[in-house]
């Protein structure tokens, strides 16, 4: 392939101080994307070049010269029994939000949006969010009690349980407060601290409804579920059994191939796909099956939504389709003009993204994105769309469909209807100003 000039390359996006993400690169991967991909790197040198050639650059030391690492014995298998990631990637971890107050043992841990790529969230970054600390429990000792409207109550082992045939499934799990501080114009400044309450997953289980059939559960009154956990703040959740008769519901052990990790809920945890976070309760200890809402103070004082009028919203679960651009966003920097991949993420708690548009003039014109597969029911979807930054001031914002028709609501209209003294649920289109130094913050537009 011949060398394309200096100028025709893509711009180039720096690293932000915490490590946020690589240079976006471009591959063409299919005969109808090569004249758009001609096209962009056209206009990208048009814009750089103004008509004027440059010098191509001496070559670099790295690429004339074997280095160290081509002429030397490299670790052995041994070095890492359980495999870590590059030493230069340490900075991609889970944060804790220095404006939020930790109290006792109950945190926040976000996960790195910005530096991940396709749908899956690694082990090792997936969110945390504890409302009395982590357990790391054996589980040789732990238990899954099922009562209530039953005719067979059952208490399983985890050996027990892991014998029932199993299903994986790839969800997405949200928390019912992700980008809560947008509700109040907390302007916080990365993509991991507005939404990085949210991960994807593989999860590996048992369905529920499969466990309360050979229980025998009331099919008449036995609507709704209770699920507890097994950690010290006593979470416990009430599930419809709409959901769990869907078969979605899963008593999971296993995520991403492996055990589930101990701040995930090992060894035993719900899985509610498209419900907040909240439900899918951790250390799973006990499933009741009843005929009427429970009520319990983590579904009737807390996680409710405060309305305008001073009333609660109550049981308000499913998590509407949202979407936000992870890279360019808020703490990066754009080094010059010319082309970039604008990527993001998108997701409905109600089935499937059916399309995803992308702005970059604060919402006045929007082009529809390239959907990656595979496009799966309430999990992430990846999109992509290139962009040729000119250098002047830009917003991107994306904006999601799901199949239900459903369309993502830009801030103003949320507020119009939830007010601004919530906390959960805040699906708003977010929305990232680059400035003319090229560098990207979050800024609310209306």
């Amino acid at each position: 392939m011949s060398a394309l000039p200096r100028a025709a390359l893509p711009g180039r996006l720096q690293r932000a101080p915490e490590g946020f993400l690589q240079p976006a690169q471009i591959r063409e991967v299919a005969a109808g994307r090569r004249g758009f991909l001609r096209s962009a790197f056209a206009a990208a040198a048009g814009l750089r070049l103004a008509g004027a050639a440059r010098a191509q650059p001496p070559g670099e030391e790295v690429i004339l010269r074997p280095q160290p690492w081509a002429t030397s014995l490299g670790q052995p298998v041994a070095a890492f029994p359980y495999g870590q990631p590059s030493k230069y990637e340490k900075n991609l971890m889970r944060r804790e939000s220095p404006g939020l107050t930790r109290v006792s043992a109950a945190s926040v841990a976000f996960s790195p949006l910005q530096g991940m790529f396709g749908i899956i969230t690694a082990s090792g970054l997936h969110f945390e969010r504890h409302h009395q600390g982590w357990e790391d429990i054996d589980p040789s000792k732990h238990r899954l009690m099922v009562n209530g409207l039953v005719k067979q109550e059952t208490v399983f082992t985890m050996d027990e349980l892991m014998r029932l045939p199993s299903v994986s499934r790839i969800h997405f799990i949200e928390c019912g407060a992700n980008t809560g501080m947008e509700w109040g114009n907390v302007a916080v400044p990365t993509v991991q601290y507005t939404h990085g309450m949210l991960s994807c997953s593989e999860f590996t289980g048992v369905r529920l409804i499969d466990v309360l059939d050979h229980l025998g559960y009331d099919r008449k009154k036995g609507r709704y579920v209770l699920a507890e956990g097994g950690d010290g703040s006593g979470m416990t959740r009430t599930i419809p059994m709409e959901l769990v008769e869907s078969g979605e519901v899963l008593l999971a052990y296993g995520m991403n191939g492996e055990m589930l990790r101990p701040e995930n809920g090992y060894p035993l945890r719900l899985v509610v796909p498209g419900v907040q976070g909240v439900s899918w309760v951790k250390w799973l200890r006990r499933i009741e099956v009843g005929d009427m809402p429970y009520a319990t103070k983590d579904e009737t004082v807390h996680y409710v939504d405060l309305m305008p009028n001073g009333q609660l919203r109550q049981y308000t679960s499913i998590q509407e389709a949202k979407s936000v651009i992870t890279t360019p966003s808020g703490g990066q920097m754009l080094l010059d003009k010319g082309f970039y991949n604008v990527s993001g993420i998108a997701w409905s708690g109600r089935g499937k993204i059916k399309r995803v548009d992308v702005s970059s003039d604060g919402g006045r014109n929007w082009r529809s994105a390239r959907l990656e597969t595979p496009v799966l029911s309430k999990a992430l979807t990846r999109f992509n769309i290139g962009w040729v930054w000119d250098g002047a001031p830009a917003i991107l914002q994306s904006r999601a469909m799901d199949e239900t028709g459903y369309v993502q609501p830009k801030i103003n209209q949320l507020r119009a209807v939830r007010g601004t003294r919530s906390i959960y649920h805040n699906n708003a289109i977010q929305s990232w100003q680059v400035a003319q130094s090229g560098e990207v913050s979050n800024v609310q537009a209306y």
